[in-house]
């Protein structure tokens, strides 16, 4: 079975930043944020991360450094057999693993 590989900062300003790494079963048009979805549901429930649009048909909330680039993570697809590095937005005030205050 193809994984994906996420490499992910968890933490928050109390504890301090820490990296995981996580090995998700990839899916054919996964996005990085189904991949952080499979984490929270089978491996990890406090993986946080912000996201709005299964719950309030809105968007622009999923927002992290993708391998260094801002990108969303409801748009950027899983590519299977590699491995992605996701951090929270540094100029945004960082209140636990990749989510971010809305500014």
């Amino acid at each position: 079975m193809a994984t994906v590989t996420l490499h992910t900062v968890r933490g928050d300003e109390d504890s301090g930043r820490r990296e995981e790494t996580y090995e998700v079963p990839y899916r054919e048009g996964m996005s990085l944020l189904d991949a952080i979805f499979w984490i929270r549901e089978h491996q990890d429930a406090s993986f946080a991360v912000r996201y709005s649009c299964r719950s309030a048909n809105a968007c622009k909330e999923c927002m992290a450094l993708i391998d260094g680039k801002a990108g969303f993570l409801c748009s950027v697809r899983a590519v299977p057999e590699t491995a992605v590095r996701l951090e929270p937005l540094p100029t945004m005030a960082w209140i636990k693993d990749l989510a971010t205050a809305l500014e």
